[in-house]
């Protein structure tokens, strides 16, 4: 549902300037995407020429993503929302979360309590870019452009990485199977990813930008399970001081001891002791 969807709804979808929803809207009606897009907007009756609907429960047939672009604190009803229609794959682009702090912290919390309500839904964000696919034409995120089809899959948890990697990749025409934003890994972590990547055909390696790992175990596992017939990269910020600080306040993500990230990498056959100028060259050298 989430990176094969038919049908996807943009919750806080519009074409003013300078909102979310905009970008979002245009990636997903200019990049090809086949599927049925539903902008969910209660004050305008189109948004790019496609009929609004004031909430998902209105929007017709079944929708197998939402992307929610529309303020933190209105998040937890939305995800009850998306849950009562159906849908169980959710993007939450919106900041505003445990990046914050407490109340943010207490917001996200809401997040998942609604989402447990639900059998099988699952959540990539808060406080992200978005997912993009190329070979399908899915492009549900607000970055300024879509690359080309490939077979590497990109993870970050810095959607600011992202949009610097999507700018290169562009110019130099390297092409990606996916590119994802994960931000706080509320719910979707990299272990799932490694999991879900590593059994995609469409897929041949695997690059991660780490701030912190919540599920050291899965990780562990999941990495160890693939990296023998997929190349797996990780570059680790946070590595010092000011780094990490900075680390901290982005995703609420404490970055962790550099040695004992290398150390699991070692063991788990993920090649670390990455420089952050070298992703770009592995990047092109994987692709």
């Amino acid at each position: 549902r989430l990176f094969d969807p038919k049908a996807v709804a943009v919750i806080g979808a519009t074409d003013r300037p300078g909102s979310v929803g905009r970008p979002v809207m245009h990636n997903l009606t200019e990049a090809g995407f086949a599927g049925k897009v539903y902008p969910i907007n209660p004050t305008r009756k189109t948004v790019n020429d496609l009929p609004a609907y004031p909430c998902v429960s209105e929007a017709p047939g079944e929708i197998d993503l939402a992307v929610i672009c529309t303020p933190a604190p209105t998040v937890p009803g939305l995800i009850n929302e998306c849950g009562e229609k159906g849908i169980r794959a959710v993007i939450i682009l919106s900041a505003g979360f445990g990046e914050v702090g407490g109340d943010g912290q207490a917001l996200q919390k809401q997040v998942t309590d609604a989402a447990r309500a639900f059998d099988g839904l699952r959540i990539v964000g808060p406080n992200c870019l978005g997912a993009i696919v190329p070979a399908i034409g899915l492009n549900a995120s607000f970055a300024a452009g879509t690359p080309e089809t490939g077979h590497l899959a990109f993870v970050s948890q810095s959607g600011a990485l992202c949009t610097s990697v999507l700018d290169w990749a562009m110019q130099q025409h390297i092409g990606f199977s996916h590119f994802i934003s994960i931000g706080n890994m509320l719910d979707v972590t990299f272990a799932d990813l490694i999991d879900y990547f590593g059994q995609s055909p469409q897929t041949r390696s695997i690059m991660l930008y780490i701030e912190s790992i919540t599920d050291a175990r899965q990780f562990m596992s999941a990495a160890r399970a693939f990296s023998r017939t997929k190349p797996i990269i990780a570059y680790k910020a946070g590595r010092f001081p000011r780094s990490a600080k900075a680390a901290m306040s982005h995703t609420g993500a404490l970055a962790g001891e550099d040695d004992v990230y290398e150390a699991a990498f070692q063991r788990a056959g993920v090649e670390g002791g990455v420089e952050v100028g070298d992703v770009f060259e592995r990047a092109h050298l994987l692709a």
